[in-house]
């Protein structure tokens, strides 16, 4: 897998990487410490854990290049507003004095009734995947206003990443344009990308059984990077995006 990654990076000229713990893996984190240590000074990677994660862990962690931690709120069907608020209080908890993050994935209404936690956070926090919003359903979809605001605010990061998981209208989705250049126009100093390779399909098709394998989303990578110049034509937030916003936040 390491060279599978490194080759569509090779194909995408992309130098730095951030890897981080597929859901899949639960709080396993060893694949993404393979892969970070296949591409050594130039990977980081964010982790997931819990509350049986020892600090001793975190500490081996730190040192493999993990630089935060996700909670994925929308994968696993969470949409209990209380039960998201303490695992992110905990997550505040457990990473604070470490100088790490945490990276959020949940649905746009998860994220909104969060602006609170996510405003006062005493560590950064990331929204995946255009902060859960839908392209089909607009600027004015409910709690997109609170997730520019938090952008705009500089209280979070979005990752404009994985347009295939906010909009149906492959190949350039073209809908989530409006979208995007929202959020970069909010403060173009919190808005970092991903190719979210290698795409994980989180539905199982129909007849499937629980343990049977997924395929893969099939998605143009090259295609889906060159939106980033519709997104934002100017080059000069073309290198926030990919190269400074990252840097700082990920350590390089």
């Amino acid at each position: 897998m390491p060279e599978e990654m490194a080759a569509l990076h090779r194909a995408l000229h992309i130098h730095r990487v951030v890897i981080v713990t597929p859901s899949i893996y639960g709080t396993d984190n060893s694949a993404t410490v393979y892969g970070i240590k296949a591409r050594g000074a130039q990977a980081r990677g964010v982790a997931v854990i819990d509350e049986k994660t020892p600090e001793s862990d975190l500490d081996v962690l730190a040192k493999a290049g993990i630089r935060g931690v996700r909670l994925n709120l929308a994968t696993a069907g969470q949409i209990d507003q209380r039960a998201g608020r303490l695992q992110f209080r905990t997550a505040v908890d457990r990473v604070r004095r470490r100088g790490w993050h945490i990276q959020i994935y949940a649905s746009l209404a998860v994220v909104a009734g969060m602006k609170d936690l996510i405003t006062d956070s005493p560590v950064p926090v990331v929204l995946d995947h255009f902060g859960g919003a839908q392209a089909a359903l607009g600027l004015a979809q409910p709690g997109f206003a609170e997730l520019v605001a938090l952008i705009r605010s500089a209280k979070a990061y979005v990752k404009i990443s994985g347009a295939y998981r906010a909009s149906t209208r492959a190949p350039d989705y073209a809908d989530v344009v409006p979208l995007a250049r929202a959020l970069i126009a909010a403060n173009p100093d919190r808005i970092l990308w991903g190719t979210d390779w290698p795409h994980p399909n989180a539905a199982r098709p129909s007849g499937n059984r629980p343990t049977d394998l997924t395929p893969l989303l099939q998605i143009d990578d090259g295609r889906l990077m060159n939106q980033l110049a519709v997104w934002a034509p100017d080059p000069a937030i073309h290198n926030k995006i990919l190269v400074a916003n990252p840097a700082e936040l990920y350590e390089f």
